[in-house]
């Protein structure tokens, strides 16, 4: 494949690093993409070089803010050096290389990819973390799509890519508006220009597609359309859109044979996820305002992660919902159709945690502050007696268990609690039972 920089090209960068162009990997609307080794480290990274006429002032003042400020969190292929030949020529940046393991959700639609849902809502729970801490560091991404993101399917671990048309947050200048069925119907309409409101859509899109392997707007009006051309475009994604789950607006429903994804996944998962996609794309089509934020989206995946149960006969995953237990509704396995009694758990605030051998318990959990990396618990089973249950305390502060008789005894690092019903722990911040 030939581009525009040949194999064994030299380039020196503005940090006066060396580089050598190894080969060229692909290339897209604003300029080629190509493998370079760096002579100091001996690294492989990536280098895109853009076309000329996308070699813009801009574009160049663009990325020397974003070289300095620094990548929001290590889930962004952040540029991270800059090289130039002569003024008014094309130039490029330098920026992590992506391993080749990681998929893209192209992929997980097309079947090349299955993670366990474990993983899956591991890789959206990083993903919205991702762009958490982008908005949070005052940027808006501003195209948010498939071609943006990619995940690894074994550790749910992601990579945030493109990253050279992020801008603060407000910035109202041209530039991207986004990709097609992923911008905000505001955009579409001509209305409004990209912000962290219109990455909201946008991210839940994409959240969307994820989980349900479809467009959240296309259903029966998608099906009609004999040419997608802009006019066509225009209705279904920004002046007429509706919600194939629109629980008040039936006109948009998905059709067996021909959208069976949305059918056949929207049935797998609680009400509370399906509740926060039903926000997104009905009152969020409207009141950019009231879209779903960051937050939310994290508190929903934690209680995903936290929640999945295994079927004893099948072995598949199942989700905990809370609204079929408040309503004696019974749990059912979605692969083989049988009922499955849910196992203890341990309830903390709004999280719901499957106990099983292999649970752990995460900061988040007892700080609500988004942390699911840390461990400061686990379930620990006897040895002696595998039919007892403890968790272990792995936090640097003591905990305080209370039995049901009253009696608090310390729980200290390294110490385990007996799990046992009706039995609470105070961690400090927050105070969880267990059920």
């Amino acid at each position: 494949m030939e581009g525009m920089l040949r194999t064994g090209t030299e380039l020196v960068s503005e940090g006066k690093n060396r580089y050598t162009v190894r080969k060229m990997l692909g290339a897209g609307g604003q300029g080629e993409v190509y493998e370079v080794v760096c002579e100091g480290d001996k690294k492989h990274y990536a280098l895109k070089w853009y076309y000329k006429h996308t070699a813009t002032n801009r574009q160049k003042k663009i990325l020397d803010k974003l070289i300095e400020r620094g990548k929001p969190d290590d889930s962004f292929l952040w540029p991270q050096d800059l090289i130039r030949r002569r003024k008014n020529e094309p130039f490029g940046y330098i920026m992590p290389l992506r391993p080749k393991h990681y998929k893209s959700i192209v992929d997980l639609m097309k079947r090349k990819a299955e993670p366990s849902f474990y993983y899956l809502c591991k890789a959206a729970y990083n993903l919205t973390q991702g762009y958490r801490m982008l908005h949070k560091a005052g940027y808006q991404y501003r195209d948010i799509s498939f071609g943006n993101v990619f995940f690894d399917p074994k550790t749910g671990d992601v990579m945030i890519c493109d990253n050279d048309n992020v801008v603060p947050n407000g910035t109202l200048d041209g530039g991207v508006y986004g990709t097609p069925r992923f911008m905000a119907p505001e955009i579409v309409r001509g209305e409004k220009k990209s912000s962290r409101n219109t990455d909201l859509y946008s991210l839940a899109v994409l959240l969307f597609y994820m989980f349900m392997l479809n467009h959240p707007l296309e259903g029966k009006q998608e099906a009609k359309i004999r040419c997608m051309d802009i006019h066509a475009m225009n209705r279904l994604y920004g002046t007429n859109p509706v919600f194939i789950w629109d629980p008040k607006d039936l006109s948009n429903r998905p059709l067996a044979g021909y959208q069976d994804n949305a059918i056949i996944y929207w049935e797998l998962y609680p009400k509370a996820l399906k509740e926060l996609f039903i926000r997104s794309f009905t009152e969020g089509l409207t009141e950019p305002a009231r879209r779903v934020t960051e937050n939310m989206w994290l508190s929903a995946f934690s209680n995903l992660m936290s929640g999945i149960m295994i079927c004893g006969d099948c072995g598949a995953e199942i989700f905990f919902d809370k609204y079929k237990e408040e309503n004696d509704i019974a749990h059912t396995c979605w692969n083989c159709h049988k009922e499955i009694k849910v196992p203890s758990k341990l309830v903390i605030g709004k999280n719901n945690i499957i106990l099983t051998s292999k649970t752990k318990l995460y900061t988040h959990h007892i700080l609500g502050n988004y942390d699911m990396n840390t461990v400061v618990g686990e379930v620990a089973v006897n040895p002696n007696n595998p039919a007892k249950w403890g968790l272990k305390n792995l936090s640097e502060s003591s905990w305080r268990y209370e039995k049901s008789d009253g009696t608090q005894v310390p729980v200290k690092q390294g110490q385990t609690a007996a799990i046992a019903k009706d039995v609470s722990i105070d961690f400090g911040e927050m105070s969880g039972h267990f059920e």
